[in-house]
Order: structure tokens, then sequence, then C-alpha cells
């Protein structure tokens, strides 16, 4: 007993030293320890940003299956603003761990903003096209005309205010490439609170404030978000965290830019083909009609909120290798990838069996439509019977972009999305009259060659030796 109290007790410690950031140093040590310490922030984190999707799934799903089916092909949209976010994103956690790892925090201060300067740009770009064009884009996505004229407010309030996606996503990354995972991580505890309160009070309405229905939630979302961004902002400019911005770093510098540039093509490459084929599974499933489309948008948010958990390991894991490499210890880097690899697995095991189990469950609460149930169900158990798979998969990636070794996730991405899963998800739902069951094991089947393949390519070592 007293043994175990012993335990908990230091495991308790860990935890509360990870939360609060008080670790620093990740390029010597314990490499368990390490993991741990940044893992932990990260994957609350993650979940936090997941959280903004299920929450808006339960209040949306009250509104009925147009409401949900317009949220499913807008955030379908939506993935490609993600996919430049986190492929910028990636591009500054490689370049900010780098120069961390080798004592050059004024070189990371000036990556930070010259990210900021980029995402800026290329939001205002998205911006226009979303508010001028959210039928059209809907319309694209092969929504029904009810459901376009019902759920377009939604589209335009998200796409024009993207700009807090893009930012949200990218200081953030400055924050967890500089091993302050932590300071990343209460930056959307706030965010989410913000939309958990304004959610039903923008959908439904309350007192003064009216109700917007499904365009409510865009609403909240984007003013919690919003929230979160100038939070990030005060932290990065009074130096709250290890990477502090003066206003003399606010100026354009043209070298460092076009190394975040080089360093994130590859970044947004991979993201782009990812989920430019998921734009493309979405359409496939708009065949079948709003309400099988409204069981896959609620398993794939599902899947999602569990998914971030590992996307927080294999940022800790992005984090070490950079980190790593800039202090000269490539084998240490090696041994920190496939430690958080062997963690992730373990969990996604676990996680599988639960959906496994308890599909009918899980979606029930979001839905009590028999065919909504019924195809969300098939769609959480097919896709999580690969998760052992997509725990090394996760990792591996990652961990190349950590190295800043974009290029390698992208050609392993265009290969098993677009040359593998896209053709097979129509011939099988399409062509062979699979129907949704068709898309649903193209993706299980993608994600697993997907884990194969980057194993096979991280044990070459190439990435060891990439600069940045």
């Amino acid at each position: 007993m007293a043994q175990n109290k012993l335990t908990f007790t230091k495991l308790f410690s860990y935890f509360k030293t990870a939360v609060t950031g008080k670790e620093k140093e990740f390029s010597s040590g314990s490499i368990r320890r390490a993991v741990f310490m940044l893992a932990i922030p990260m994957i609350l984190e993650m979940m936090m940003e997941s959280i903004f999707a299920l929450v808006d799934a339960y209040w949306v799903s009250s509104l009925g299956a147009n409401a949900i089916a317009t949220v499913g092909i807008t955030e379908s949209v939506i993935t490609l603003i993600y996919a430049v976010a986190i492929g910028l994103s990636m591009g500054v956690t490689a370049i900010v761990a780098r120069r961390v790892g080798e004592k050059d925090i004024e070189g990371a201060s000036q990556a930070a903003v010259q990210s900021i300067f980029l995402g800026i740009t290329v939001a205002i770009l998205i911006s226009i096209v979303g508010i001028l064009f959210p039928k059209e884009i809907l319309a694209l996505m092969g929504a029904e005309p009810d459901l376009i004229a019902e759920g377009y407010g939604y589209t335009q309030v998200l796409l024009g205010g993207n700009m807090t996606i893009m930012l949200l996503f990218l200081i953030n990354a400055v924050f967890r490439g500089a091993g302050d995972a932590s300071v990343a991580m209460i930056v959307l505890i706030v965010s989410n609170v913000l939309n958990i309160i304004l959610d039903p009070l923008f959908i439904f309405g309350f007192g003064p404030i009216p109700g917007f229905g499904v365009q409510g939630a865009a609403i909240a979302t984007t003013i919690g978000r919003g929230t979160a961004v100038i939070l990030q902002l005060l932290i990065l400019f009074f130096g709250w965290s290890k990477i502090k911005v003066t206003f003399k770093d606010i100026v354009l510098r043209s070298q460092v830019m076009l190394n975040l540039i080089r360093v994130s093509l590859g970044g947004i490459g991979q993201f782009i083909i990812g989920t430019s084929s998921w734009v493309f599974l979405m359409r496939i499933m708009a065949e079948f009609g709003s309400e099988v489309l409204a069981g896959y948008t609620i398993a794939i948010r599902v899947l999602m909120f569990t998914l971030m958990p590992s996307w927080g390991m294999s940022n800790a894991a992005a984090t070490l290798v950079g980190q790593n490499l800039g202090a000269g210890k490539p084998e240490r880097a090696e041994q920190s990838v496939w430690k958080t690899g062997k963690y992730n697995a373990i969990f996604m095991v676990f996680v599988s069996f639960v959906y496994l189990i308890l599909a009918e469950y899980i979606i029930g609460f979001f839905s009590e439509e028999p065919k909504v149930i019924t195809y969300g169900a098939l769609s959480l158990r097919v896709i999580a019977a690969g998760y052992v798979f997509y725990a090394y998969g996760m990792v591996i990636i990652q961990s190349f972009n950590g190295a800043g070794d974009t290029k390698t996730p992208t050609i392993i991405n265009f290969f098993c999305f677009w040359v593998f899963q896209l053709p097979f998800a129509y011939l099988a739902a399409i062509l062979f009259d699979w129907g949704a069951m068709g898309v649903f094991l193209a993706i299980t089947f993608a994600e697993v060659l997907i884990a194969v393949i980057s194993i096979i390519w991280f044990r070459k070592g190439n990435w060891k030796s990439v600069k940045v």
C-alpha cells in the first residue's frame, strides 16, 4: 500500500510539473521523463482543440440531420485551412525547436514573428473567398438546396474568421517548438471554456442574444478562438514563455521568411494532400444522403477526439527530435521516437476496444435517428480497427517533420492518399456498390499503409542529416 501511494505521489508530481511547464530541458536526462513532460500538456492541448468540434456537434445535433451535415461538409472544407495552418506550424516547430536546441533564442523569436506575418497574409485571402462564396462552396461539395439555405451562414462565419484558426495553430507551434507545451495548453483551455459557454447562447438565443441556429456555433467558436489568439500575443510580447517577441522583431526578414516557407512547403503539401483526400471522401459520402453523412460526421468527430492525444504524443516526438538534433544528439532523437510510438500504441489499442464494444452507445449520445446511429457506429468500428497502426504512423510522420524533413511525409501521403485511398474509395463505394463501407475501408487501409512505409523509411536514418 505504501509503495502504491509513493508511486501515485511521484506520478502526480510529474503530472503537475508537466502541466505547469516547469521542465525546460529536453536534450539531456531521462528520455521517458522528457516524453512525459512534453506529451502531457500536448495531449491536453490537442484534446482541447477537438472539444471545439465535439461541443458544436452536441448542440447542433438537436437541430436535425441537415445542420449536422452542414457542419460536416464545412469542416471538410475547413480542413484545407488546417492543412495550411498545420503545414506552416510544422515548419515553425522544426525551426524553433532547432534554434532552441542550439541555444539561439533570438533566432527562434524571429522565426515566430515571420510565421505570424505569413499566417495573416494567407488567412486574409481565404476570408475573402469564404465571405463572398459560402453557398457556392457548399453546392460544390454536393449539398442539397435546403441544406445550403439552412447552413451557409455557418460556412461563411467559419471561413471568414479563419484567421483565428491560422494564428492559433501557428503561435501554439512556436510554444511547442520552444518546449513550452503547457502555455499552448492553457491558451486552448481558455478558448474552450468560452466556446462551451457561448455555443448554446448563440445557437438557441438567450435574453438580448438572438438564436442564430447552426450559424451560432460558428460565431461562438470564432469568438473563443479569437480570444485565445489575443492571449497568445500577450504571452509572446510580455515574455511569459521561453520565446519573447519585442518591437524590434516586428520587421519583415526575407531570409528567415524564405527559410520558413522552404521548410513549411512540405508540411503544407502533405496536409493538403491528406485533407483534400478527406474532402473527396466527404463528397463520396454525400451521395448516400444526409443521414448517412450525419452518422459519418459524428463518428469522425468522436474519432478525432481520441486521435488528439495521439497527435499530442506525436508533437512531443517532433519537439524532442528537433531539439536533440539541434543539440547534436541524433541517437537520442531516434530513441525518443521509438519510445513515444510504443506509448502511443498502448493508448490506441485501449481506445479501439472501447469503440468496437460501445460504438452504438457513443453515436447515440449525439443522435437518436436509427440510420445515423447505424452508419456512425459502423464508421467507428471499421476505422478504429486500424488504430494501433495509426499510433506508430502518426509519431514517425511527425518526427520527420520535427527534423525539418517535410518532403518525405509529403511523398508518403501522396502515394497512400491520392494513389491508393481515393481510387479505392470510389471503386468500392460507387462502382462495386459497397456504399459507405467502401469509404470506411479506404480510410483504414490507407492509414495502415502509411504506418508500414513510414517505419521502413525512418529506419534508413536520412532525416538525421537534414539542415534547417
